[in-house]
Protein backbone atom coordinates (compact mmCIF):
# COMPACT_ATOMS: atom_id res chain seq x y z
CA UNK A 1 0.00 0.00 0.00
CA UNK A 2 1.23 3.25 -0.55
CA UNK A 3 0.89 6.27 1.61
CA UNK A 4 1.98 10.12 0.80
CA UNK A 5 3.18 11.61 4.23
CA UNK A 6 3.58 15.55 3.89
CA UNK A 7 5.19 16.60 6.30
CA UNK A 8 8.05 19.41 6.53
CA UNK A 9 9.33 18.13 10.30
CA UNK A 10 12.66 15.71 8.88
CA UNK A 11 12.89 14.22 12.15
CA UNK A 12 9.52 13.33 12.41
CA UNK A 13 8.92 12.05 8.95
CA UNK A 14 12.17 10.01 9.42
CA UNK A 15 10.33 8.05 12.48
CA UNK A 16 7.33 7.53 11.35
CA UNK A 17 8.42 6.82 7.56
CA UNK A 18 10.82 3.97 9.32
CA UNK A 19 7.70 3.05 11.55
CA UNK A 20 5.48 2.54 8.09
CA UNK A 21 7.90 0.73 5.81
CA UNK A 22 8.16 -1.53 8.93
CA UNK A 23 4.29 -2.18 8.78
CA UNK A 24 4.92 -2.85 4.98
CA UNK A 25 3.54 0.27 3.49
CA UNK A 26 5.46 2.14 1.15
CA UNK A 27 6.12 5.95 1.62
CA UNK A 28 6.45 8.76 -0.80
CA UNK A 29 7.35 11.79 0.87
CA UNK A 30 6.86 15.00 0.44
CA UNK A 31 7.66 18.10 2.92
CA UNK A 32 5.98 20.48 1.22
CA UNK A 33 2.56 21.22 -1.07
CA UNK A 34 4.11 22.17 -4.28
CA UNK A 35 6.32 19.01 -3.96
CA UNK A 36 3.38 16.95 -2.62
CA UNK A 37 1.63 17.81 -6.18
CA UNK A 38 4.19 16.78 -8.45
CA UNK A 39 4.20 13.57 -6.45
CA UNK A 40 0.81 12.67 -6.26
CA UNK A 41 -0.57 10.04 -8.28
CA UNK A 42 -3.31 7.21 -8.85
CA UNK A 43 -1.02 4.71 -6.95
CA UNK A 44 -1.34 6.73 -3.85
CA UNK A 45 -3.55 5.07 -1.55
CA UNK A 46 -3.88 7.19 1.57
CA UNK A 47 -2.30 10.85 2.82
CA UNK A 48 -0.78 11.64 5.82
CA UNK A 49 -0.95 15.20 5.93
CA UNK A 50 0.27 18.17 8.19
CA UNK A 51 -1.62 21.43 8.23
CA UNK A 52 1.01 24.22 8.55
CA UNK A 53 3.49 23.54 5.71
CA UNK A 54 6.11 26.11 4.34
CA UNK A 55 4.05 26.67 1.11
CA UNK A 56 0.46 26.78 2.07
CA UNK A 57 -2.02 25.24 4.37
CA UNK A 58 -2.57 21.41 4.32
CA UNK A 59 -6.55 22.56 4.43
CA UNK A 60 -6.54 24.07 1.42
CA UNK A 61 -4.45 20.97 -0.07
CA UNK A 62 -7.09 18.75 1.06
CA UNK A 63 -9.55 20.68 -0.25
CA UNK A 64 -7.65 20.76 -3.91
CA UNK A 65 -7.80 16.88 -3.25
CA UNK A 66 -11.43 16.57 -2.86
CA UNK A 67 -12.52 18.57 -5.77
CA UNK A 68 -10.59 15.38 -8.05
CA UNK A 69 -10.05 12.45 -5.78
CA UNK A 70 -11.73 10.72 -2.88
CA UNK A 71 -7.96 8.70 -1.63
CA UNK A 72 -8.46 8.96 1.83
CA UNK A 73 -6.68 12.18 4.01
CA UNK A 74 -6.03 11.90 7.59
CA UNK A 75 -4.71 15.13 9.22
CA UNK A 76 -2.01 15.10 11.20
CA UNK A 77 -0.98 18.38 13.37
CA UNK A 78 -0.46 20.17 16.31
CA UNK A 79 -3.72 22.14 16.14
CA UNK A 80 -5.63 20.34 18.37
CA UNK A 81 -9.13 22.77 18.68
CA UNK A 82 -12.44 21.07 18.52
CA UNK A 83 -12.97 24.08 15.36
CA UNK A 84 -9.64 22.89 13.48
CA UNK A 85 -11.27 19.01 13.95
CA UNK A 86 -14.86 19.61 12.78
CA UNK A 87 -13.05 22.13 9.97
CA UNK A 88 -10.69 19.32 8.88
CA UNK A 89 -13.55 16.51 8.95
CA UNK A 90 -16.19 18.84 7.35
CA UNK A 91 -13.45 19.55 4.01
CA UNK A 92 -13.35 15.91 3.41
CA UNK A 93 -10.59 14.51 6.14
CA UNK A 94 -11.18 10.60 7.08
CA UNK A 95 -9.25 11.38 10.38
CA UNK A 96 -7.48 13.61 12.01
CA UNK A 97 -4.67 12.64 14.65
CA UNK A 98 -2.62 15.59 17.25
CA UNK A 99 0.77 15.31 17.78
CA UNK A 100 2.89 14.40 19.27
CA UNK A 101 2.45 11.67 17.50
CA UNK A 102 1.96 8.02 18.91
CA UNK A 103 3.10 5.41 16.26
CA UNK A 104 0.98 2.64 17.39
CA UNK A 105 -2.37 5.05 17.14
CA UNK A 106 -1.26 6.22 13.87
CA UNK A 107 -0.90 2.49 12.30
CA UNK A 108 -4.40 1.57 13.97
CA UNK A 109 -6.18 4.79 12.82
CA UNK A 110 -4.80 3.88 9.21
CA UNK A 111 -6.21 0.68 9.04
CA UNK A 112 -9.25 1.63 10.34
CA UNK A 113 -9.68 4.62 7.52
CA UNK A 114 -8.84 1.72 5.69
CA UNK A 115 -11.20 -0.71 6.47
CA UNK A 116 -14.02 1.97 6.73
CA UNK A 117 -13.28 3.14 3.11
CA UNK A 118 -13.81 -1.14 1.87
CA UNK A 119 -17.13 -1.03 3.69
CA UNK A 120 -18.69 1.98 2.21
CA UNK A 121 -22.24 2.40 1.59
CA UNK A 122 -23.67 0.02 -1.76
CA UNK A 123 -25.49 2.96 -2.27
CA UNK A 124 -22.64 4.86 -3.71
CA UNK A 125 -22.30 2.79 -6.79
CA UNK A 126 -25.84 3.73 -7.81
CA UNK A 127 -26.84 7.00 -10.23
CA UNK A 128 -29.81 8.36 -8.24
CA UNK A 129 -31.51 7.52 -5.01
CA UNK A 130 -34.60 9.34 -3.93
CA UNK A 131 -36.02 9.61 -0.62
CA UNK A 132 -39.23 12.03 0.05
CA UNK A 133 -38.59 15.22 -1.55
CA UNK A 134 -34.30 14.55 -1.27
CA UNK A 135 -32.41 13.51 -4.20
CA UNK A 136 -28.97 12.21 -3.88
CA UNK A 137 -26.63 11.75 -7.19
CA UNK A 138 -23.83 9.74 -5.26
CA UNK A 139 -21.83 10.13 -8.67
CA UNK A 140 -21.51 13.59 -8.59
CA UNK A 141 -21.80 13.94 -4.55
CA UNK A 142 -24.76 15.81 -5.39
CA UNK A 143 -28.13 16.55 -3.17
CA UNK A 144 -31.29 17.93 -4.48
CA UNK A 145 -34.15 18.70 -2.34
CA UNK A 146 -37.43 19.90 -4.11
CA UNK A 147 -35.44 20.13 -6.83
CA UNK A 148 -32.98 22.54 -5.87
CA UNK A 149 -29.48 21.50 -4.78
CA UNK A 150 -28.45 21.65 -1.32
CA UNK A 151 -24.62 23.10 -0.11
CA UNK A 152 -23.89 19.98 2.43
CA UNK A 153 -19.92 19.56 3.88
CA UNK A 154 -18.17 16.20 2.86
CA UNK A 155 -19.15 15.18 6.62
CA UNK A 156 -22.66 16.51 5.95
CA UNK A 157 -22.87 14.57 3.06
CA UNK A 158 -21.72 11.16 4.48
CA UNK A 159 -24.14 11.68 7.27
CA UNK A 160 -26.95 11.75 5.01
CA UNK A 161 -25.58 8.59 3.29
CA UNK A 162 -25.29 6.76 6.29
CA UNK A 163 -28.60 7.32 7.44
CA UNK A 164 -30.46 6.74 4.05
CA UNK A 165 -28.68 3.49 3.56
CA UNK A 166 -29.82 2.72 7.03
CA UNK A 167 -33.68 3.83 6.34
CA UNK A 168 -36.19 2.53 9.00
CA UNK A 169 -33.16 1.55 11.40
CA UNK A 170 -32.16 3.27 14.38
CA UNK A 171 -28.58 4.14 14.20
CA UNK A 172 -27.19 4.47 17.99
CA UNK A 173 -24.91 7.68 18.21
CA UNK A 174 -21.85 5.43 18.74
CA UNK A 175 -22.44 3.62 15.48
CA UNK A 176 -22.50 6.87 13.68
CA UNK A 177 -19.22 8.29 14.99
CA UNK A 178 -17.43 4.91 14.58
CA UNK A 179 -18.00 4.41 10.85
CA UNK A 180 -17.76 8.16 9.64
CA UNK A 181 -15.06 9.18 11.73
CA UNK A 182 -12.79 8.06 14.57
CA UNK A 183 -12.70 4.39 15.17
CA UNK A 184 -11.74 5.51 18.71
CA UNK A 185 -14.46 8.49 19.86
CA UNK A 186 -11.59 10.28 20.99
CA UNK A 187 -12.03 13.40 19.41
CA UNK A 188 -15.80 13.40 17.58
CA UNK A 189 -18.30 12.90 20.60
CA UNK A 190 -21.96 13.14 21.32
CA UNK A 191 -22.37 16.83 21.25
CA UNK A 192 -20.46 17.51 18.14
CA UNK A 193 -22.57 14.47 15.92
CA UNK A 194 -25.78 16.53 17.12
CA UNK A 195 -23.94 19.36 15.92
CA UNK A 196 -23.88 17.87 12.52
CA UNK A 197 -27.14 16.13 12.50
CA UNK A 198 -28.84 19.63 13.73
CA UNK A 199 -26.88 21.50 10.79
CA UNK A 200 -28.17 18.64 8.11
CA UNK A 201 -31.48 18.88 9.09
CA UNK A 202 -31.54 22.45 8.49
CA UNK A 203 -30.36 22.31 5.45
CA UNK A 204 -32.85 19.12 4.19
CA UNK A 205 -36.08 19.91 6.64
CA UNK A 206 -38.74 21.84 6.57
CA UNK A 207 -41.39 22.26 9.35
CA UNK A 208 -44.37 20.14 7.24
CA UNK A 209 -41.39 17.84 5.94
CA UNK A 210 -39.04 15.61 8.96
CA UNK A 211 -36.44 13.06 7.68
CA UNK A 212 -34.20 12.20 10.75
CA UNK A 213 -35.89 10.64 13.66
CA UNK A 214 -34.21 11.13 17.22
CA UNK A 215 -34.84 8.16 19.54
CA UNK A 216 -33.81 9.72 22.47
CA UNK A 217 -31.30 7.55 24.32
CA UNK A 218 -30.61 4.90 21.24
CA UNK A 219 -29.75 7.55 17.92
CA UNK A 220 -30.78 8.34 14.77
CA UNK A 221 -33.19 6.97 11.82
CA UNK A 222 -34.18 8.35 8.65
CA UNK A 223 -37.35 7.83 8.21
CA UNK A 224 -38.61 8.13 4.49
CA UNK A 225 -38.85 5.36 1.91
CA UNK A 226 -35.65 4.72 -0.43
Amino acid sequence: MNIMLVEDDKALVLGMEYALKKEGYNVIAAGTINEAQKLLNNTVELVLLDVSLPDGSGYDFCMELRTKSSVPVIFITALDGEANIVFGLDIGADDYITKPVRISEMISRIKAVMRRRSNQPSIELTNTIVTGNVTIEPLKCRVLMDGNEVNLTAAEYKLLLLLVENKGRVLERNQIIEKLWDIDGNFIDQNTLNVYVKRLREKIETESKKHIETLRGLGYMWKDEV
